[in-house]
């Protein structure tokens, strides 16, 4: 079983008090753009499609920037020529790093990954460095005060759901992420609140980092993050509840 994705549930209570919608919208409409280029721009018979319009919708992403995006990735409109490509390396402390990528300039991309994990400490590595130790999960976190964990427990076992964590003040449901929307659509109707969800990679195996390395990595973490080509970003650190609670506030 993956472990806990501590930097999931830094970077939501990051993003509360972060003026980054644009940024997030632009992200998305290249998943959007992706997608929609890989398995056609119906979301009914297009898995991945419905997944990432409804990752824009739930940021409240304008109805025609979804649309555009659709058609760039159809080829009705230009600039839906994205390459899907995945970035590796070592953080303080020797976390493993993971990013995944969509950029339209390969030759651009790659350098400027390299200059920030350099710059914040890491090392970016070679091709399966760090891979094998991360799977695809669909996480869902979910507000431990505002929810019944018995009741929660049985609505995602019945979606399908693989396994249901606390971390901090969060419940961590996981899930394959072939079925991401159908565990999304049991919450929704539900009505369980949502603080975050997304496909994402978590570890198979952690590493612990005192509050010093931890907030290096993170910083690493931020910088990659914030970068327009990273879709997402993973790592394998781990945390006390103290270090999480110092780190998160």
């Amino acid at each position: 079983m993956a472990g806990h994705s501590h930097w999931a549930g830094i970077k939501h209570k990051k993003a509360a008090v972060d003026n980054k919608r644009g940024k997030i919208w632009s992200k998305l409409s290249r998943a959007i753009i992706v997608a929609a280029k890989a398995g056609g721009g119906d979301p009914e018979t297009n898995i991945r499609l419905r997944t990432a319009i409804a990752d824009a919708r739930g940021v409240s992403m304008p109805k025609d920037n979804i649309t555009r995006a659709i058609k760039k990735g159809t080829g009705e409109l230009a600039g839906g020529d994205l390459l899907e490509l995945i970035y590796e390396g070592y953080g303080p402390g020797g976390v493993a790093v993971i990013c995944d990528v969509l950029t339209d300039n390969r030759n651009r991309t790659g350098p400027e990954i390299r200059k920030l994990f350099e710059t914040h400490g890491g090392k970016l590595g070679s091709t399966n460095c760090v891979a094998w130790n991360f799977d695809r999960k669909g996480l869902f976190l979910i507000p431990l005060d505002k929810v019944d964990e018995e009741r929660l427990m049985e609505i995602a076992m019945e979606a399908g759901a693989e396994d249901l964590q606390q971390t901090g003040d969060q419940l961590e449901l996981i899930c394959d992420p072939e079925i991401y929307m159908d565990v999304a659509d049991a919450l929704e109707t539900a009505e369980i609140p949502v603080d975050s969800k997304q496909v994402t990679r978590l570890a198979q195996n952690t590493i612990t980092l005192s509050t010093d390395e931890a907030r290096q990595v993170l910083n690493l973490m931020e910088a990659l993050d914030d970068y327009d080509d990273v879709q997402n970003v993973s790592s394998n650190f781990d945390l006390s509840d103290e270090a999480m609670a110092e780190l998160s506030g």
